[in-house]
C-alpha cells in the first residue's frame, strides 16, 4: 500500500481514539501502529457519580451468569487507590441511537423528486444524523476484569461492532461516501481492514452477555450474526430475555434454540438463553433492575437499570409502578422518536421532555431517532432547557462513548 494511504488511514483511527493495533494489522500497516500510540485522549462527557440507588436490591438471581472470556486482572496490585478507582470505571457505548430502518432511509436518498435535509446529511461519513438500530454497549469494569454486554443484537449487530467511528471517521478523512456512490475498491479495503480491526474498535473481542429488551427485529434481528463470536472466538454467549421474547425466537429463531434442526457441518450461533422475569437479576456480577414498560397498546417491552443508570429505548407509556424504579436516576437514556409528536409505539419529542420532568433525572439522553430529528438543530433546542429550566438534556449519536462508575 502506498505511504501516502497509509498516513491517511493513520490519520483517520488517530480521529477514531482507537487503542495499539493488533500485530497482524500492524505488519500490514506499516508505520501505522506507531503514528496511533501519539494519539491524544479524546474528550469524553464528564464522569458520572455514584449516587445512592432508591430502588430495592435482590440478594439472589434466578438467571445463569455466565464467565467465559472475560478479561482477567489481579485487584490492585500495583496499583494505587486512585488507579484503582480509574480502572474501575466502567463505559457505555452508543452503538446504534435510530429506527428500525435505520438513517439515512434508502426512500429518502432514492427519491429524485424529495430533499430529506436529515437523510441528506446522515449520507455524509461521520454526520452524527446516521443512525442504526438503538444498541448499547456496557463495559462492565471490576477488580477481575471488565465483561462486555450488550442491551438488544438488532439488525446491524454485526456491523455496529465492525464498523462504528471507525469507518465514518475514515471515510470522514478520504472524502468518501459508502451511502451516495458505489464503493470503491480502496473503500472496500477500508471495510475489510475494519473487519479484521475489531479488537481495536470497541476491544469486542468477546461478548460476554446480551440482554433483551423486546422481541421486534430491531432488537434480536441480529442473533444469528453472533455466530462468528460462538465459532471462532468463544464457546458461546448467554442472551437474557423475558419468557415472551423466548416464545417469539423460537419461531423467529428457532434455528437457534433447537439446534438439532441445523444441517450438519453447518454454523449457527450458538447461545444459552436465559429467562428472566420482572426482578432483579444479575450479569457478570452487575445488578440488573428491569424496567417495565408499554411499546404499543398491550406489548410489553423492558428498559433495565444499571446503578444510577436507566436505559428506557422503546415506550409509548410507562406504568405507575416502575416511576419507583427510577428514583434517584443520574443518566436516564430514553426513546424520543420524532419532534413533534408521539406514536402507537414510541415518545416523541414532547412526551418524553414532559418525563424527564417527571422522573427529574440528573442528566438525558435521547435515543431511538428518525429522520425528522435533526441532530444539531434539536440539540441546540435542548440546550435552552438548560437555561430555562435546568435540564441538562441532549441527543445521543452512534459512537458516543460515557464513563460510568456502576
Amino acid at each position: 500500500m502506498p505511504r501516502a494511504a497509509t498516513g491517511t488511514i493513520a490519520a483517520a483511527l488517530l480521529r477514531a481514539q482507537a487503542p495499539p493495533m493488533a500485530p497482524r494489522v500492524a505488519r500490514a500497516l506499516p508505520g501505522l501502529d506507531a503514528a496511533m500510540r501519539l494519539a491524544p485522549s479524546s474528550p469524553r462527557l464528564p464522569l458520572l457519580p455514584r449516587l445512592r440507588s432508591g430502588a430495592s436490591r435482590a440478594s439472589s438471581s434466578s438467571a445463569r451468569s455466565f464467565c467465559s472470556g472475560v478479561a482477567r486482572a489481579s485487584p490492585g496490585a500495583g496499583f494505587s487507590a486512585a488507579e484503582e478507582d480509574q480502572r474501575l470505571q466502567s463505559e457505555l457505548i452508543f452503538l446504534g441511537t435510530g429506527t428500525s430502518e435505520g438513517i439515512p432511509r434508502v426512500s429518502c436518498l432514492t427519491d429524485p423528486a424529495k430533499a430529506c435535509p436529515v437523510c441528506t446529511k446522515a449520507a455524509q461519513p461521520g454526520n452524527p444524523n446516521r443512525r442504526r438500530n438503538t444498541c448499547v454497549l456496557l463495559r462492565h469494569a471490576t477488580p477481575s476484569g471488565t465483561a462486555n454486554i450488550l442491551v438488544d443484537a438488532g439488525k446491524y449487530v454485526l456491523l455496529m461492532s465492525l464498523t462504528s467511528c471507525f469507518i465514518s471517521s475514515m471515510t470522514r478523512v478520504t472524502g468518501l461516501c459508502s451511502v451516495c456512490s458505489p464503493l470503491p475498491d480502496f473503500f472496500l479495503f477500508l471495510a475489510k481492514l475494519a473487519a479484521k480491526c475489531l479488537p481495536i474498535l470497541f476491544r469486542l473481542r468477546t461478548i460476554d452477555a446480551v440482554i433483551i429488551t423486546h422481541s421486534h427485529a430491531d432488537a434480536i434481528g441480529g442473533l444469528d450474526c453472533l455466530r462468528d463470536w460462538t465459532n471462532n472466538v468463544q464457546p458461546s454467549i448467554p442472551i437474557y430475555v423475558a419468557e415472551r421474547d423466548y416464545e417469539v425466537m423460537k419461531m423467529t429463531h428457532y434455528y437457534l434454540i433447537d439446534t438439532s434442526v441445523v444441517i450438519p457441518g453447518a454454523a449457527v450461533s450458538a447461545l444459552q438463553f436465559n429467562i428472566i422475569k420482572e426482578e432483579p437479576f444479575k450479569v457478570h456480577n452487575l445488578e440488573v433492575i428491569p424496567l417495565p414498560v408499554w411499546h404499543g397498546q398491550g406489548y410489553r417491552s423492558l428498559g433495565f437499570r444499571f446503578g444510577d443508570v436507566c436505559y428506557i429505548s422503546d415506550v409509548s407509556d410507562i406504568p405507575e409502578e416502575t416511576y419507583k424504579l427510577l428514583e434517584n436516576c443520574e443518566l436516564l437514556i430514553m426513546d424520543a422518536l420524532r419532534p413533534d409528536r408521539s406514536s402507537s409505539t414510541h415518545f416523541g419529542l414532547p412526551r418524553a421532555l414532559e418525563e424527564v420532568r417527571k422522573i427529574k433525572p440528573k442528566k438525558t439522553l435521547f435515543t431511538g431517532m428518525m429522520h425528522l430529528m435533526d441532530h444539531e438543530k434539536v440539540n441546540n433546542d435542548l440546550a435552552r432547557l438548560m437555561e430555562t429550566e435546568g435540564l441538562d438534556i441532549q441527543l445521543s449519536y452512534d459512537g458516543l462513548k460515557i464513563p460510568v462508575r456502576l
